[in-house]
């Protein structure tokens, strides 16, 4: 009986060979963690994958309530649901998922399942079609066939589920060794069998045997998603991994996986022994220290916590049961893309507390750092996800202060893909107006690395993913009370100079300071007392051309405009003085930068803000500083360091 294949034929990959210049391809493009609420109501999700002219896969999951991971796909058509925590045939569900976008996905009143729009949060998974990251392929079953995929790679991962009929989901996924286990997706069961090699697994760069892994049933319908590993093809030189698969085993409770990026999603199974298949992702939250939030694809549960995975700039930290090794499919984090346009990674708000323990921050991007101040007076306060912050519990640090990371009960829910909601009861039990500077980490304009001290009581040649050498450094010890809040910019002021977040202290030299930071390092970091073990945060910003902009200025004791190459202005001005003593000064657009006596704050201080001793402005090209009114931030003579942000 000949091989019928219905879909998923082979494409040219867009690199080497063709005429036309290649475009590069960024995992923003093809892959999306967008959480939403259920309406009950038509909605659409605008995640920014082209599903209608590229196609590709929606994975959904309650988080919530104990509904099904429902998988979706173009190459089935829409309202087909697939269940990976069941044998299932594939079902129509009329009015669940009704539209594949150009930029996402529409989901509609969803009153036939309900599912995937009916009650409760949820989370979704999105997967292009594109060679060297993901492919869809069906096809009917003859028993032994050999099928063409797009994928352009040997896949690491390859799922087979039949549609037609009841059947286990057969999972094939490579191991570190290049060989290759076989699991059921939809069980917690050990690994079936072990194939030697990927050819003995019935995968190739260009076909896959479904046969070899027991998918290939005569007459049956089937689909096949088909994952790749570390295959290139993206970023600017077409070079970059975005996704990986392998194993870790673990030793002493712990494993080190090194994927050469920081990832935003695991996958992953223990293959030696009975137990959950796992989900993780930046979006929900996996901190560096803390409980992971966690979804299971072979059950119907809803969200709960783990100890699992905890990211580094090149891949992750793994906890787990020691002997124990683990399957994992990492897909990395974005964006890949230098961005042009500010305000998708940059925004200041202003809000009055609600009283109630709740205030809703609309940024319309995903928030990975905000710093938030009480106008009236107090501390600069530090959130962010990497660290861990939720609406259950805040993980917060003080740059008026040299105290160590505190954590309590009620933060910020960075689990939003257009904001976050400020559960902070600081911020919102009583009243009071508060100033909110919320940023995104972007290739050439910020980024952040979470740290442990080495045996020698440095960090040394720490890792980022910044892409561009760091010219504003700002560093704290998370663990315990240090020196202060060092700040390095190693262009500006000398590699071994620093400044002191939480003081008004000129510039010194640290001798260990900040050695010259790359592209992909920061160099030597002196930022705790020295003591083995300890753990920090390095906040890391630079010069992004119309986005952002790190610089020196010499006062001139009346007006100057300083040019930071943008066109609609600064809206985010910081500004130190750094040859004499001064204060931390911080502008903002939300609380006002069009006259002289629109206020400013300070991060080293708790002083309230100053409404009428202001003196800067934002102008098309930058900001302007004036002596007259504040005569501290345009001193004659005087040097001065500053962060801007269009």
């Amino acid at each position: 009986m000949p091989v019928t294949q219905t879909s998923g034929n082979l494409t040219t990959d867009a690199f080497g060979g063709g005429a036309a210049a290649a475009v590069p391809n960024y995992i923003e493009d093809v892959f999306s963690t967008w959480l939403y609420d259920a309406t009950g109501a038509t909605q659409s999700i605008t995640n920014g994958i082209d599903l209608s002219t590229k196609g590709g896969l929606v994975w959904i999951k309650d988080r919530t309530i104990a509904y099904n991971n429902c998988l979706f796909d173009t190459e089935r058509g829409v309202n087909k649901q697939l269940y990976s925590n069941a044998t299932n045939a594939q079902v129509t569900a009329a009015s669940s998922l009704t539209n594949f976008n150009t930029n996402g996905f529409t989901l509609g009143a969803d009153g036939s399942f309900g599912y995937v729009n009916n009650a409760g949060s949820l989370a979704s998974w999105t997967f292009r079609k594109q060679p060297k990251f993901f492919d869809i392929v069906t096809y009917t079953g003859n028993g032994s066939q050999t099928i063409a995929h797009s994928l352009a790679s040997i896949p690491g991962f390859a799922l087979y589920k039949s549609t037609s009929g009841t059947g286990n989901w057969i999972a094939i996924c490579r191991k570190s060794d290049d060989t290759y286990d076989l699991l059921l997706l939809n069980t917690t069961g050990a690994k079936i069998s072990t194939f030697a090699n990927a050819a003995a697994a019935g995968l190739t760069s260009t076909t896959f045997d479904p046969s070899a892994g027991g998918a290939s049933a005569v007459g049956t319908q089937y689909v096949a998603y088909l994952f790749a590993h570390n295959a290139g093809g993206f970023g600017l030189t077409g070079t970059d991994n975005v996704i990986s698969c392998g194993t870790a085993t673990v030793v002493s409770n712990a494993a080190t996986v090194n994927l050469g990026y920081e990832p935003q999603f695991v996958l992953f199974k223990a293959t030696n022994t009975t137990e959950n298949w796992f989900v993780v992702d930046n979006m929900r939250g996996f901190p560096v220290s803390g409980l992971d939030n966690i979804l299971n694809p072979n059950l119907a549960g809803a969200e709960g916590t783990g100890y699992y995975i905890s990211p580094t700039a090149t891949g992750f930290n793994f906890t787990g049961a020691p002997n124990n090794t683990y399957i994992y499919i990492a897909i990395r984090r974005g964006p890949m893309k230098v961005p042009t346009d500010a305000t998708k990674v940059f925004t200041p708000q202003i809000a009055t507390s609600s009283g109630s323990a709740s205030n809703t921050v609309t940024t319309n991007f995903p928030v990975d750092l905000t710093i938030s101040q009480l106008r009236s007076g107090y501390f600069a306060e530090w959130f962010d996800r990497l660290r861990g912050d939720s609406q259950s519990t805040y993980v917060r640090l003080r740059s008026g202060n040299t105290s160590a990371e505190a954590t309590g009960t009620g933060g910020l829910g960075f689990d939003n893909n257009t904001g976050y909601v400020d559960n902070y009861n600081w911020q919102n039990i009583g009243s009071g107006n508060y100033v909110y500077w919320n940023m995104k980490r972007a290739p050439s304009f910020f980024d952040e690395v979470c740290i442990t001290n080495g045996s020698g009581g440095y960090a040394v040649s720490t890792a980022h993913n910044l892409g561009v050498t760091p010219e504003l450094i700002i560093q704290k010890d998370r663990s315990a009370t240090a020196a202060g809040w060092g700040v390095g910019a190693p262009a500006l002021l000398g590699s071994n100079n620093y400044l002191v977040l939480n003081t008004t202290a000129a510039a010194a030299n640290g001798g260990v300071g900040f050695w010259s930071p790359t592209s992909t390092m920061t160099g030597n970091l002196y930022y705790t007392t020295g003591t083995n073990g300890q753990t920090g945060v390095v906040y890391l910003f630079a010069t992004c051309a119309g986005v952002s902009k790190v610089g020196t200025y010499t006062g001139n004791g009346t007006t100057q405009t300083i040019n930071c190459g943008f066109t609609g202005g600064a809206r985010f001005v910081l500004i130190k003085r750094t040859d004499s003593t001064g204060d931390w000064y911080v502008y903002d657009t939300a609380r006002g930068m069009t006259t002289l006596t629109d206020p400013y704050l300070l991060l080293n201080s708790t002083a309230a803000e100053t409404a009428t001793l202001g003196s800067v402005t934002t102008v098309s090209t930058g900001f302007a500083v004036n002596a007259s009114i504040l005569a501290a931030i345009n001193t004659s003579s005087a040097t001065y360091i500053f962060l801007a942000i269009a």
